[in-house]
Order: structure tokens, then C-alpha cells, then sequence
């Protein structure tokens, strides 16, 4: 009886060991990439990255305080597929406009226990102590159109399409095209850096082109503005017959596709639309027959987004970044539109303009090895 106790408990204890045993052997070497991105545990990392196991723990935020357009969209999808292919989980919000709402999603954010933020087109002062106290929990932050006081918080980056030359390529195209003497319809809203320096580049070119005139200008930043856009300029074609506006100069895709719809529905394309900003309903708008909406200076939103979410990726890692970047810009016109075969979308743009939506830039070599790890 004793003996055959003991020869059972043997056995149980034989069993045992090889189940632990069999477990401690599926280790490091058979995990695989997860659902969210994430890539093995074992591949390398180079300039001291963390381990992907970690990162695949890290949760980032894109807040974007104006909305409603393709544009911020496309943004918004560029930075949340940079990082989900990196391994992070990425979550996005835009306030269509709304600064309580912007506001709002930052501090749910800062009590969020996010790693990384990413912010676009905070402009006041109540933006700058939001930041500064995700600065002082030690939460890195990329800030895209936003208000220059933000370069006062150590450790922050500016992020910016260079709004200089995307007014100046529309403008120098309007010249161009319009003479010395044009006529011209102002699309603008205060209050956003951006705008401030697209101004600048404007209020340059008037004092230049002594023959130009401003008829009228006008802008919202609601989060229906190409419908207010649309009202607002049919009603001002009933204040100015043909001959009393040579061109409209939009200083954002959503007000240039307001006034797009606008006169076509009056008739009235005669007025040419130089524009800065670019999307797919952009450029369907621009393609239509008689469109009045001849040229747009733009960069690539989704491109923005994904550049935003590297440098932030960086910052997570401990690298360093610059304290400002500036992505330059390309000017679309409907005589390049027209050399396609097919339409022409965000896509095959690039069939057109080589290089459209494709940059390096900070893109290292850990986030290409973590990309193709995770098969993207």
C-alpha cells in the first residue's frame, strides 16, 4: 500500500514539473504582434528605445480644437495610424471649435494617465497653463497651429505649415492670373496663429500691389463653416454684379469650399477661388466642370498627423526634438489636376506631384523595424 502511495505521488509530482517546465519554455521567443500594434518582445531597439512591451502599453491623445472638415479628419487618421503602427493606443478628439469643449478634452486628458499628447490649434492663454501642467506631470506634448507662448514650456514642440509660403504660393498664383488691379474677396478669421501669419503675408501683398483691393472679408471658425461660408457669400454676390470681384483668396479649404458651392449655384464662376488647404472633397470641387476654385497651396494633413506622432514618439523615447518644425508647402492647380486620366484624390495625387504626402521626416530606424515587425 505504502509503495504504491509513493509511486502515485511520484507521478503526480513527474507531472508537475513538466507542466512547469513547459510553461517557462513559451517565453519571449513565441509572442507575436497584438491587435493594437504591438510587436515582439524581442525586437531590437535602437538608440535606447523602450521595450516594445512597454510600448505597447503607452496611450497617446490627439485634441484638435477646430473640426467639421475633411481635413482635420485626414489629420487626425494620419497621427492615429503612425501610432497605432508604432504600438501605441491612440485616441482622438476634435471640438469642432467649440474652446470649452478643446478645453474640456485636455483636462480629461491630463487625468487620463496618457503618456504622450498631441494638440492642434490651442490659441489662448488658458491653452498655455493646460500644457504647462502636462509639462510639469512630466506628459511630453507636440502642439500643431497653436499659439507661439507654448515655445516658453521647456520640452514642448511647435509643429506648423509653413503659413507664409502657403500664402505666398496662392497669392503669387492670384497675381499671376488677376493683374495689378484685382478685385479681390477676403476668406479669414482672426484669432488662430496661423491665420495671423497668412494675414501677414496678405495685408504684404496689398501694400506691394498698390492697385489691388479688398472688397470684402469675412470668416467664421464654427464647426459648420462651409455652410455659413456658402450663405455668406451668396448673399454678398447679391451686394456686387459681375465686374466688382475679380477673385476670392480663401485662407482655409473649408471657407474655400463654401464659396465654391456658392457661385456655381449663382452662376457667378467668373470669380476665381485661390485657396490653402487641401482634402479629397477639395480637390473633387476643384475638378468639376467650370469650377471656379483654380489653385490651393497646401501639405498633406495626413502627413502632418503622421509627423506630429513621430516627434512625439521621440519625446516618449527620450530623444530629442526641435523646439519648432515647419512642413513646406506645394501649390495644386486645376491645370496639373487635369493631366489625369482618372480623378485625382489624396492617393494618386502624388501620381502628379512627385513626392506629395511622403516624408522621413523623424523617422528613425526603430520606428521603421517596430513597423515592419508589426507587418505595417
Amino acid at each position: 500500500m505504502k509503495q504504491a502511495t509513493y509511486q502515485k505521488l511520484a507521478m503526480l509530482l513527474l507531472a508537475v514539473v513538466l507542466i512547469v517546465t513547459g510553461c517557462g519554455q513559451a517565453g519571449p521567443n513565441n509572442n507575436t504582434a497584438g491587435t493594437d500594434g504591438g510587436t515582439n518582445a524581442n525586437a531590437p531597439a535602437n538608440n535606447g528605445a523602450a521595450s516594445n512591451t512597454e510600448d505597447d502599453e503607452k496611450r497617446v491623445m490627439v485634441i484638435r480644437k477646430i473640426g467639421g472638415d475633411d481635413h482635420t479628419a485626414q489629420y487626425l487618421a494620419g497621427a492615429k495610424k503612425e501610432g497605432e503602427a508604432l504600438g501605441y493606443k491612440v485616441d482622438t478628439f476634435s471640438a469642432n471649435g467649440e474652446t470649452t469643449k478643446f478645453h474640456d478634452a485636455i483636462a480629461q486628458a491630463t487625468a487620463g494617465d496618457y503618456d504622450g499628447i498631441i494638440i492642434s490649434h490651442g490659441d489662448d492663454p488658458a491653452t498655455v497653463e493646460a500644457v504647462q501642467k502636462l509639462s510639469d506631470n512630466g506628459v511630453p506634448v507636440v502642439a500643431f497651429d497653436s499659439t507661439p507662448e507654448l515655445a516658453a514650456i521647456e520640452g514642448v514642440t511647435l509643429t506648423s505649415q509653413n503659413d507664409e509660403s502657403l500664402a505666398q504660393l496662392a497669392l503669387d498664383r492670384l497675381a499671376e492670373e488677376q493683374g495689378d488691379d484685382a478685385k479681390i474677396v477676403y476668406l479669414w478669421v482672426d484669432g488662430f496663429p496661423p491665420m495671423v501669419r497668412r494675414n501677414a503675408v496678405f495685408q504684404d501683398m496689398l501694400s506691394q500691389n498698390p492697385g489691388w483691393s479688398e472688397v470684402e472679408r469675412f470668416g467664421t471658425a464654427a464647426g459648420d463653416v462651409s455652410v455659413q461660408t456658402q450663405n455668406a457669400v451668396a448673399a454678398m454676390l447679391t451686394k456686387h454684379p459681375e465686374g466688382e470681384i475679380d477673385a476670392i483668396f480663401a485662407t482655409w479649404d473649408a471657407f474655400a469650399i463654401g464659396a465654391a458651392r456658392a457661385l456655381k449655384e449663382a452662376g457667378r464662376t467668373e470669380i476665381k477661388i485661390y485657396g490653402i488647404d487641401v482634402s479629397n472633397a477639395d480637390l473633387q470641387l476643384m475638378q468639376e466642370e467650370n469650377s471656379p476654385w483654380v489653385a490651393t497651396a497646401a501639405v498633406d494633413p495626413m502627413m502632418i498627423g503622421q509627423v506630429n506622432m513621430r516627434l512625439l514618439a521621440k519625446k516618449m523615447n527620450g530623444e530629442e526634438t526641435p523646439a519648432e518644425y515647419s512642413l513646406e508647402a506645394t501649390l495644386i492647380d486645376v491645370e496639373t489636376l487635369r493631366q489625369s486620366s482618372e480623378p485625382v484624390n489624396m492617393v494618386n495625387l502624388a501620381d502628379l506631384i512627385p513626392g506629395w504626402g511622403v516624408t522621413d521626416a523623424f523617422e528613425e530606424d526603430w520606428m521603421k523595424e517596430r513597423k515592419a515587425a508589426a507587418g505595417n
